[in-house]
């Protein structure tokens, strides 16, 4: 895998001259977990998509750049809101997209182990139509994480899923994607307390960087610090929403 870099966003975007949010600045620290929350609308998914060179309906005026100068582009891996899961292949299938459109040779061995570990090895013949909702987000998790890139953007990757699983699926991607610089958008505190190296609250006009517990991630459930962290996470979300 390529070094991670530290990935810096400044600027502002615009849609239909209407102002998103900016000029404000993201600093993403490499072989970090950065997670994003803030209000919705707020343009938390556009920072995302900025970041990966797609579309955003929009006009950004600013600049993106990474530590070691070089570009981002084939070095990211993304993980949208919708799993995204082609309908016409099956879960294996699915998980093994990115090397088959690259023309490479699937690592079938990887996406067998991955597939147990998502708990979906007796559904891998199945297609997406055939799964729950909680089920797909696994399948398009474990896609992402397939593709093994040093630079991760995950937008709300466990919202579908019941809490067992949602804290099974964030320890499983904690520790698959230790070393790689990953900027996560969430509207739980709760997982930004357990899982963010950096926790960042965004709001139209700027980006603060919110107090993380002293301890490392992934955090254990139910700990002080953490369970703190939360609390006070959610009545700053609380009071910027009201």
């Amino acid at each position: 895998m390529m070094q991670p870099p530290a990935i810096r966003l400044e600027g502002r975007h615009d849609i239909d001259g209407t102002r998103l949010f900016g000029p404000l600045a993201i600093d993403l620290p490499a072989a970090r977990w950065s997670c994003l929350l803030g209000p919705s609308g707020v343009g938390k998914s556009t920072v995302l998509r900025l970041i990966l060179g797609l579309d955003t309906g929009g006009t950004f005026a600013g600049a993106i750049t990474a530590s070691d100068g070089a570009p981002l582009a084939d070095r990211v891996s993304y993980m949208a809101q919708s799993d995204l899961l082609l309908p016409w292949l099956s879960v294996r299938e699915n998980i093994l997209l990115g090397a088959r459109l690259r023309g490479q040779r699937p690592d079938a061995a990887r996406a067998a182990d991955l597939l147990g570990r998502i708990g979906l090895t007796d559904q891998a013949a199945r297609k997406p139509s055939e799964l729950s909702g909680g089920m797909r987000q696994r399948v398009a998790l474990a896609r992402t994480l397939m593709e093994d890139r040093p630079v991760v953007m995950l937008d709300e990757p466990f919202s579908a899923l019941d809490a067992g699983k949602r804290a099974d699926m964030q320890e499983l991607a904690a520790e698959l994607l230790v070393g790689r610089t990953v900027l996560m958008v969430t509207h739980d505190p709760a997982e930004a307390s357990r899982l963010g190296h950096q926790i960042l609250v965004m709001s139209r006009d700027e980006v603060i960087r919110w107090q993380t517990p002293d301890s490392p991630p992934i955090r254990p459930i139910g700990d002080t610090q953490t369970s703190a962290c939360e609390a006070a996470l959610l009545a700053h979300l609380r009071r910027a929403a009201a």
